[in-house]
């Protein structure tokens, strides 16, 4: 009825035109008989004829072809609620609040014939919440599960003027059809169960490609006994082989320590769960060796093919040696996921790579000009040291050499001061904003203990320099500076010093150290090995040996680096209101108040926390220039510079650190605490 009191009026209006023709028409008749009687007398005959067939057609038809069209309206009306109703997915009416107004069958289906009057739609989907309705003329889309299905959810708003038809809950809660409700959201729910399936099953089907490298192959078959070398060597291979068969894996030997993998991604995903034992397989094949074998494997993922996934596999090959071996890095476009890494890097017997790499520097800068040499910012006796000893190798190359220094610390002041306006080292130092103007296409930089950019001294340097060699002793991250024309990075080395002084004895340019150049180079080395207690091997006291030959003394660096009562006051309170984490963590906050450089007796602390008995790895919090420094160490059952990945740091298994900039000391805290519970209950230590 409603539908008709609408239609009738429109329909009036239509058929008022003819009577307005009709008066126009006997206007023009009159003309006519004016201008000629016959034509007029023509004409009047066929308006009489029309207005007669019009007269019929109004008062017998009329009737019928208004209740013809009133019941094609109300006919498709039904039709449309039918539609609506009957509609092949489920779909709902909510008003502004997220209340049910309407449904159709399939959604009462959906839900189990569960919905009440007014029932609010996230009592089903919590999701659908008020912050997820559309605004006004938008739609939204939502993702949820539902009954063990996944449901696309397309939130619509629609503007009506009255909602009429049968509803589905009795009929003194119905909504009359004459009643406003201005906005309305039509929820669709789209059943993507099947086509999630599919993506899943190609997703998992993909094929991703591997490299397995046996990082310390020689050094480990040379621990073995002559006539058990072909035997130990079998053995890792049937290891490896064995293993990666269990997941259905292609793995053929390319040399006698290198493998390429190839797997579907559904396998990857059991091995990522797994967290790689092959890692600690290898470690324990043991038939008299007195050097375990380990193991680096990189994965390339995301790729668009075979070539691209082999190409991302290398680079993450690469980042795995570059971090020390005995891990697996997964590598696929910006994403990088790490395991393993719990063993300390092997140190190498050899010293072919150090001679290659000199050879390679000594080209490089003979090509060049100028050298600006620059660590990295809060600067310390190692980057301090290393830039030393390459100033020095570029002096004896007769280049002009300059080291990149922003803001000395404590840290090396008493070494620095030896150097600063020294007649012998004429513009020896350069501020980040003189060396920016330095630097030109004929000036090589040169980074020292440190591989990360934005933590390097001046990272626009970087960006303006055409060449550019990295030498370091840091673990490498997903961060690296771009496309160096040489990069040594060795994180089996105590420090950039010790890398720095293999170089000099082969750069082959007979490079002539003076008392206060040994000194720097030397401190650099005593400082980051904790006087020569982490991370040490053999090379190390060769570098050391080589340094005092060169005239370093142990007691004038020792006499440099002493602290003032300030200073050990300060570590001596810290380590008394040192808190004790699960038994074996030790945390500490150093204050920074009075202290010249707290960052360095920061790490001084956590230092002489790892000589407390039962302790695993040390954490110590220095809240300094609106920084939170941590400093993380351990000996050999934690490998902190995970957990400090963790939290966006980096550094060594056993030397890391991090910075916070977004919160206080005690969150801080409460941050790695969290890492360090999810790394233990995910069996990561």
């Amino acid at each position: 009825m409603n539908r008709k009191k609408k239609l009738l009026p429109m329909l009036r209006s239509i058929l008022k035109w003819p009577f307005y023709l009709m008066a126009l028409l006997v206007f023009m008749n009159i003309y006519m008989y004016i201008i000629d009687l016959k034509a007029g007398v023509v004409a009047s005959i066929f308006i009489i004829i029309y207005v007669a067939a019009f007269i019929v057609f109004y008062v017998i038809k009329r009737k019928r072809l208004v209740n013809e069209l009133v019941t094609f309206a109300v006919n498709y009306g039904t039709i449309q609620r039918r539609l609506s109703s009957e509609l092949e997915l489920p779909y709902v009416l909510i008003d502004m609040e997220g209340s049910i107004l309407w449904a159709n069958k399939l959604f009462i289906s959906l839900v189990g014939d569960k919905v009440k009057t007014r029932q609010a739609i996230t009592d089903f989907f919590p999701k659908l919440g008020e912050e997820n309705l559309p605004e006004r003329s938008s739609e939204k889309e939502a993702y949820l599960d539902y009954n063990e299905k996944n449901f696309r959810v397309l939130l619509k708003d629609v503007e009506v003027e009255g909602l009429g038809g049968d509803s589905f809950w009795s009929s003194e809660k119905h909504v009359p059809a004459d009643s406003e409700y201005g906005r309305l959201i039509a929820v669709y729910f789209y059943d993507e169960t099947l086509i999630n399936s599919l993506k899943r099953e190609i997703i998992e089907k993909e094929t991703v490609v591997g490299l397995v490298y046996i990082d310390n192959y020689d050094e480990a078959l040379d621990s073995v006994q002559e006539e058990r070398k072909a035997f130990f060597a079998a053995m890792l291979g049937r290891r490896i082989n064995k293993y990666f068969l269990n997941y259905e894996a292609l793995i053929r030997q390319l040399e006698k320590d290198k493998y390429i993998l190839v797997l579907q991604n559904k396998f990857l995903e059991e091995l990522k769960e797994a967290k790689f034992p092959i890692l600690d397989e290898l470690r324990s094949v043991n038939i008299g060796n007195e050097i375990s074998a380990t193991l680096s494997i990189g994965i390339g993922i995301n790729a668009s093919g075979l070539n691209q996934s082999y190409e991302e596999a290398r680079a993450a090959i690469d980042l795995a040696l570059g971090r020390g071996g005995d891990q697996v890095v997964i590598r696929g476009g910006d994403t990088i996921e790490y395991f393993g890494g719990k063993s300390s890097s092997v140190e190498k017997n050899t010293r072919v790579k150090s001679r290659v790499k000199a050879q390679a520097l000594r080209e490089i800068m003979e090509t060049k000009d100028r050298v600006l040499i620059m660590g990295h910012s809060v600067g310390d006796a190692d980057s301090f040291g290393s830039a030393v000893g390459v100033y020095k190798i570029a002096s004896s190359l007769n280049k002009e050499a300059h080291i990149v220094i922003g803001g000395s610390t404590a840290a090396y002041d008493v070494m620095l001061n030896r150097f600063r306006n020294n007649p012998e080292y004429p513009g020896m130092i350069a501020t980040p904003a003189e060396a920016l103007d330095m630097c030109d296409n004929m000036t090589l930089v040169v980074v020292v203990d440190v591989n990360r950019p934005s933590h390097t001294e001046c990272p626009e340097l970087l960006d303006k320099a055409r060449s550019i060699v990295v030498l370091d002793h840091h673990r490498q991250s997903g961060e690296a500076i771009e496309n160096p024309a040489l990069s040594y990075i060795e994180p089996s080395a105590s420090s950039a010093s010790e890398i720095i002084t293999e170089i000099i004895q082969y750069i082959g340019t007979g490079v002539k150290l003076k008392q206060q150049d040994a000194d720097a180079i030397f401190a650099g080395i005593m400082i980051d090995s904790n006087n020569f207690q982490a991370k040490t091997g053999i090379r190390t006291f060769e570098a050391a040996a080589f340094l005092r030959r060169n005239g370093a003394d142990v007691v004038r660096i020792r006499k440099a680096f002493r602290t003032d009562m300030h200073e050990y006051m300060a570590k001596a309170k810290a380590i008394a209101n040192s808190e004790i984490f699960m038994n074996s963590y030790a945390f500490a906050e150093c204050l920074a108040e009075g202290l010249d450089s707290p960052t360095v007796i920061g790490a001084q602390i956590a230092n002489e926390l790892m000589d407390v008995n039962n302790m695993k790895a040390s954490f110590v919090f220095t809240d300094y220039n609106d920084t939170i420094y941590v400093s993380a160490r351990s000996i050999d059952e934690v490998n902190v510079q995970v957990v400090m990945e963790k939290l966006g740091g980096g550094g060594h298994m056993s030397v890391a650190g991090a910075q916070f900039t977004d919160c206080g000391v005690e969150e801080a805290m409460d941050r790695v605490k969290e890492v360090l519970k999810k790394m233990i209950e995910g069996g990561e230590i």
